[in-house]
């Protein structure tokens, strides 16, 4: 079993940034692909980014492109969102995922591990 624990959401203004970080426990770090889906109210959950265990490949949704970036530090077993240039609709529950194996796309089913959430409000 993975544990995976979210931290960094808090309430900032628009144009701020934020870093999020997922610090995952209980197995091996190694192989899994991790991501990042955020949920906000009324809508869909929706993939927001993933990286490699490698750290070579990474994907984003087309509304975060060139503002948010996923970085992974294998040695400390964690992952990280950094959040550029925040708009008010970015303003969602963040979620940690993780999945061993290939690249599971942007279907939640496809993850097999799931943090809490952590909660990110951008103000106008």
């Amino acid at each position: 079993q993975v544990h995976l624990v979210e931290s960094g959401g808090g309430l900032v203004q628009a144009g701020d940034s934020l870093r999020l970080s997922c610090a995952a426990s209980g197995r091996t770090f190694s192989g899994y692909v991790m991501g990042w889906f955020r949920q906000a109210p009324g809508k869909e959950r929706e993939l927001v980014a993933t990286i490699t265990w490698s750290g070579r490949n990474t994907d984003y949704a087309d509304s975060v492109k060139d503002r948010f970036t996923i970085s992974r530090d294998n040695a400390e077993n964690t992952v990280y969102l950094q959040m550029n240039s925040l708009k008010p609709e970015d303003t969602a529950v963040y979620y940690c995922v993780a999945r061993l194996g290939v690249r599971g796309g942007p279907l939640p089913q496809r993850y097999d591990y799931w943090g809490q959430g952590t909660q990110v409000t951008v103000s106008s």
